[in-house]
């Protein structure tokens, strides 16, 4: 149950849910200050000139709220937005059919946009740079070129992998910002927030607990609330306290520290099996039966931002304070076990 719980990606049942608390204007939007701060000054510069603001690459794990942002920026513009996703849009035609229905001004947004096929991230070059789309017309030696005028719009990327972006479409991003994971504080005031819109009444206490379980992803936090909400209830508890909490967590094996169990299997097969490290991601992924892209983008950043992890040159490297949490400190790096041979 954890592993869905605490996993940053948006399961296909939470999109109502999570459409009921997006906030609609950057005044609402809680934590990344540096990041609202410049856009807030980019979006009145742009207003102000009367011109489209410039495409915004956003990066960063999942659940930080990249989508949010892009519905935000569409919102403080005045303008609309389409939304698809790099995997969806296979072939050329997917993608300039899009393009070629787009409002003046408006903003469209590509999720996952590393994944976009190297054909169709070319024809977004010109399309980006100059408003333009070119289109091959027949086969053959017959085959023509022709090119079609597009109304000036915004691009905003998202992606969780910006380094997997081919070099020139990232140099096509004006406006290029990073997302982090978020402080406790911040994650507090998003679930207060959260459980006023929901009517959920929760102590003070609670919502600190949820925020420091939360792994810094407001997605997190705010699937917490409401898992906890279903276990205060089944306790009879009118409103979620510390104690209900707690359990509620307690049952859901997410820890002091926010890890669930594929991330204590992970840091403990580092220490008890690899002598706390290096090792390869490859050889991590087999012993644990889990696929490396799965490793690589929803728990190891994480585990990484938080002092678990160490990501080295020779592979993964477990951390003091991996051995302290998981009680196993006196699990040298690189030691031997009983039954162990040099």
């Amino acid at each position: 149950m954890a592993d869905h719980v605490l996993r940053p990606q948006r399961a296909p049942d939470e999109a109502p849910f999570e459409e009921s608390l997006r906030p609609r204007r950057l005044v609402d939007y809680i934590g990344q200050e540096k990041v609202t701060a410049n856009l807030a000054v980019f979006i009145a510069a742009a207003r102000g000139r009367g011109e489209v603001l410039d495409h915004v690459l956003l990066f960063g794990p999942p659940g930080l709220g990249k989508t949010t942002l892009a519905h935000i920026i569409a919102a403080e513009m005045g303008v609309s937005i389409q939304v698809t996703s790099g995997p969806v849009l296979e072939r050329a035609g997917d993608l300039a059919a899009i393009l070629t229905n787009l409002e003046a001004g408006s903003v469209l947004f590509v999720d996952e946009i590393h994944r976009l096929p190297p054909a169709v991230a070319e024809i977004l070059y010109p399309a980006l740079e100059d408003c333009a789309l070119d289109l091959v017309i027949g086969q053959g030696p017959a085959a023509r070129t022709m090119r079609l005028s597009l109304p000036p719009f915004t691009l905003v990327g998202a992606t969780t992998r910006a380094g997997l972006l081919p070099a020139p479409l990232r140099d096509r991003f004006g406006i290029v910002h990073r997302l982090d994971f978020y402080d406790p504080h911040s994650l507090a005031r998003i679930v207060q927030r959260s459980a006023g819109i929901l009517g959920v009444a929760i102590d003070e206490e609670a919502i600190a607990e949820l925020s420091r379980r939360a792994r810094g992803t407001p997605r997190v936090a705010n699937r917490l609330l409401r898992r906890v909400r279903d276990f205060a209830h089944v306790r009879g508890e009118a409103r979620v306290t510390l104690a209900a909490a707690r359990w509620g967590l307690e049952r859901l094996e997410v820890d002091a520290y926010g890890l669930d169990e594929l991330d204590r299997r992970l840091l403990t097969a580092v220490i008890e099996q690899y002598g706390g490290g290096p090792v390869g991601l490859k050889a991590l992924a087999a012993t644990l039966g889990e696929d490396q892209g799965t490793l690589e983008d929803i728990y190891e950043p994480f585990l990484l931002q938080s002092g678990f992890l160490q990501r080295t040159p020779r592979g993964r490297v477990a951390t003091a304070l991996a051995r302290r949490h998981l009680g196993l400190a006196g699990r040298e790096q690189g030691a031997l076990f009983p039954g162990e041979t040099g």
